[in-house]
């Protein structure tokens, strides 16, 4: 396999959102390119907000997408022309009418109802999602607070995705803005290693990631990517040039 393990599947193609912003008439021709690309086992789904819905269907696209409802949506309500796998929402509870091939991922913020939202969600196919970042420095969660939703997903045995501002694969200060970006790396590392998530999660070094990275055995892979599923991004060249420049991930030749 050209991809490995660890990261199949990983990206979600988030570039019709903030801050990529890519008209759907540009956006759909680039996402056929990555499932056609050497790379296309590391893309996820296409994701595209639920008021746009009809607007992708006239473009007939024919690669699975996951929608992203307007907050509080208590119903789903499938789009003829669309192969929806999965959906999204900010909300208290999941929403109802959704077919059995279709996966929710329920947004939860950070605070004191967390852990309590998280256990409607134990037992279920649905996933948790959890925001890393956006437009201002508080919207991104510190070590302390991302450790704690790692770790609560991991003691429920509940899987999560996460979205915004993690689109590198290393910890780093922003030096336009001075935010400071969660990597997936150190996320991936974290749900490989619960018990020390708030230490994998602090970690700025590339190399030392790298090194742990290539340690990894299948049954902590396996344990990681049963966590976290996916993230999205407005980039899907981004994060593979961080892989390929830490030699995470090579393009074989043909």
């Amino acid at each position: 396999m050209t991809v490995p393990a660890l990261f199949r599947g990983l990206f979600d193609d988030a570039s019709v959102f903030p801050p990529g912003d890519l008209p759907l008439g540009e956006a759909v021709p680039a996402h056929h390119g990555h499932r056609l690309a050497w790379y296309a086992e590391a893309v996820g789904p296409f994701l595209c907000g639920a008021g746009r819905a009809g607007e992708l269907a006239a473009l007939r696209p024919d690669f699975p997408v996951a929608l992203v409802l307007a907050p509080g949506t208590e119903r789903f309500t499938p789009v003829p022309g669309l192969d929806v796998v999965g959906v999204e929402v900010a909300a208290a509870e999941l929403p109802s009418g959704l077919p059995e091939g279709v996966v929710a991922a329920l947004e939860l913020p950070y605070g004191d109802l967390l852990f309590k939202q998280l256990d409607q969600l134990v037992g279920t196919r649905h996933r948790a999602k959890f925001r890393t970042g956006g437009l201002a420095a508080e919207a991104f969660p510190t070590e302390a607070q991302l450790a704690a939703f790692l770790t609560g997903c991991a003691e429920r045995g509940i899987p999560y995705k996460l979205t915004a501002g993690l689109h590198n694969a290393v910890r780093h200060t922003d030096p336009e803005t001075g935010f400071e970006h969660h990597g997936f790396l150190n996320v991936l590392l974290a749900a490989a290693d619960p018990d020390h998530a708030a230490d994998h999660l602090a970690e700025r070094s590339g190399g030392r990631l790298a090194e742990v990275v290539r340690q990894l055995t299948d049954t902590q892979i396996a344990t990681a990517r049963r966590s976290f599923t996916a993230f999205g991004t407005c980039s899907i060249a981004e994060p593979l040039a961080d892989l390929a420049e830490l030699g995470l991930l090579t393009r074989e030749k043909s």
